[in-house]
């Protein structure tokens, strides 16, 4: 992901749909604090910590695919 040239934070807007690199996840862009972006998983939960170069823009596939797989797993009551 791009970094601002004269602050070196995100470029993406808080919000934004994105996918953390390392592990492939999709999340929502929170915000950042200090060095780091602040993730929260789909369907809400504990946010995480990531440096902002880890991060990608999700593609509408991905984002459509996470947010299908969350939606089939709470109706079968496995997420609350």
């Amino acid at each position: 992901m791009s970094l601002h040239p004269e602050t070196g934070g995100c470029l993406l807007p808080a919000g934004a749909y994105v996918v953390e690199v390392r592990t492939g996840r999709v999340a929502r862009l929170m915000g950042q604090v200090g060095p780091y972006v602040q993730l929260r998983p789909l369907g809400g939960g504990r946010e995480w910590d990531c440096p902002p170069d880890g991060v990608r823009r999700a593609t509408d596939a991905e984002r459509i695919s996470a947010a299908t797989a969350y939606v089939n797993a709470r109706s079968r009551g496995e997420v609350p």
